[in-house]
């Protein structure tokens, strides 16, 4: 059996393609909106130090603790419209475009040369993972602005998503939106590219037909290399949400101040140390429990339709 002819979305298929990203949404939704109050401690811890936000938390606990303290329970959820606005079409586009890529990268390939199609699935999900990054970046810089945004005095710059684009925009420029853009390719093309290589070899490897794996090992199996791919690449995406909350020292679009993906390294590295690029990785860790549920409820659902 060949790889190429494994669960492939067929780019002409129109239905074939709407079940797939209708699958893909209604999971991540679910997933996304259960696990936004740990995702919005990890992006807080990462980027507390950056100058931006006014108080500084000592670990996942108390930072749980003082924003519910200050901001109220509900503030947990703070920035998970822009996370649904986003994960609706990041997964949607990552299942069918890496599917669509899997198919192009994997032709002709057969499951028992396990180093080329290792090669293909790798690919497959790093430049599916980067087409979908491109597209959708302004919402997930949207919701890290969100995410810490509280003035000293309590109030609040942005209302909802649009206007925090709106407002960058008419203060920064439209460039500002993809600040750390370089940064967020690296990660995502590197996490994606080690997720869908270990995942889709070794389900591919064990079962001949992949309807035959259970909910649960499927499950297990995603949370391994989540937490893998996680941990592996978890600095670049510290190095993008820094990025991202850089504010201009120059003019409305004199971006010449703003630091560049390399400085960024360096000045973490020097005055913080690496211990502060792995800030969150816990919360992150715990998190990604949501990206195996989306994975796990995505290919089991595919079973019956």
């Amino acid at each position: 059996q060949m790889g190429a002819s494994a669960q492939l979305v067929d780019p002409l298929d129109p239905s074939g393609a709407l079940k797939k990203m209708a699958i893909g949404a209604s999971a991540a939704v679910i997933s996304k909106t259960t696990t936004a109050p740990l995702d919005r401690v990890k992006l807080v811890l990462q980027v507390q130090t950056s100058g931006i936000t006014l108080t500084k938390y000592n670990g996942m606990v108390d930072c749980f603790s003082r924003i519910t303290s200050d901001q109220g329970l509900l503030s947990l959820w703070r920035g998970n419209g822009a996370s649904v606005l986003k994960c609706i079409p990041t997964h949607t586009l990552n299942f069918l475009l890496r599917d669509i890529y899997r198919g192009y990268f994997l032709q002709g390939i057969d499951r028992s040369d396990k180093w080329r199609y290792f090669a293909g699935s790798i690919l497959a999900g790093g430049v599916g993972g980067g087409t979908s990054l491109l597209l959708l970046y302004p919402l997930d810089f949207a919701r890290t602005r969100m995410a810490i945004d509280v003035k000293s005095d309590g109030s609040r710059r942005y209302t909802n998503v649009a206007h925090c684009l709106r407002r960058t925009r008419q203060t920064l420029g439209t460039t500002a939106w993809y600040r750390g853009f370089s940064s967020a390719l690296q990660f995502v093309f590197v996490s994606r590219a080690v997720f869908f290589g270990l995942f889709d070899t070794i389900r591919t490897g064990k079962v001949k037909d992949q309807r035959d794996m259970s909910f649960f090992t499927t499950l297990a199996l995603a949370q391994t290399c989540l937490i893998i791919s996680g941990f592996t690449c978890y600095p670049f995406d510290t190095i993008r949400r820094r990025l991202m909350m850089v504010e201009s020292r120059g003019k409305r679009h004199n971006l010449s101040s703003t630091p560049s993906t390399i400085s960024m390294w360096r000045q973490i590295l020097k005055h913080e140390g690496i211990y502060s690029l792995y800030r969150g990785v816990f919360p992150n860790t715990l998190r990604s429990s949501s990206g195996a549920l989306i994975i796990s409820l995505y290919y089991e659902i595919s079973k019956y339709i």
